[in-house]
């Protein structure tokens, strides 16, 4: 490959972040005590830009899709919701004839019940879906930028998918760089 050829693929090769991506990213390699040279290269190498909320075209298919997957989200969590206080009460009837002091009842009860529930609620109405504003805005960028998404998130995933946008898994993205990084040098 000519020298044109690899200033070219540099030039090309950036990363895109939305600045609160770009923040959580931060904060998360500073959690995991990451070192400073390579918070620098980072910071050399990503781009942060908001998208363009505005001008950014996304088909009305694909919001209707989000609606209704929504709409059925929330109709699930209310189920969920519904089902946990059916389940308390009627466990919390059956332990108070046994003599058991209401601190004791709410205790054992209703503490387990709302631990359920969040876990239920929680897989129901967030696994899969857009859920932030931050997930949405990667999404609007690499839009606007015809550019492919990397993320953990099964949200980003499907919709990005949705959307015709290119989707690597985070996962298995640095193994990929180290294999595309082999063939530039």
């Amino acid at each position: 490959m000519d020298l044109i050829a690899k200033s070219r693929i540099k030039l090309n090769i950036s990363c895109h972040m939305p600045p609160i991506t770009y923040k959580e990213f931060s904060d998360y390699m500073a959690r995991y005590e990451c070192p400073d040279n390579t918070m620098v290269k980072a910071e050399t190498w990503i781009v942060k830009k908001t998208p363009n909320r505005y001008d950014t075209k996304i088909p009305s298919g694909i919001f209707y899709e989000y609606v209704q997957n929504m709409r059925e989200r929330m109709n699930k969590g209310m189920r969920i919701s519904e089902s946990s206080i059916w389940e308390s009460a009627v466990e919390s009837l059956v332990l108070m004839p046994r003599g058991e002091n209401k601190a004791d009842i709410e205790a054992k009860v209703l503490g387990k019940a709302i631990t359920d529930f969040r876990k239920r609620y929680r897989a129901a109405l967030r696994k899969g879906t857009l859920d932030s504003a931050p997930d949405l805005d990667v999404l609007l960028l690499a839009k606007e930028l015809g550019a492919g998404v990397v993320a953990a998130d099964e949200g980003i995933k499907v919709w990005a998918e949705r959307l015709g946008l290119i989707f690597l898994s985070a996962k298995s993205f640095p193994k990929m760089m180290e294999e595309y990084l082999q063939h530039y040098e």
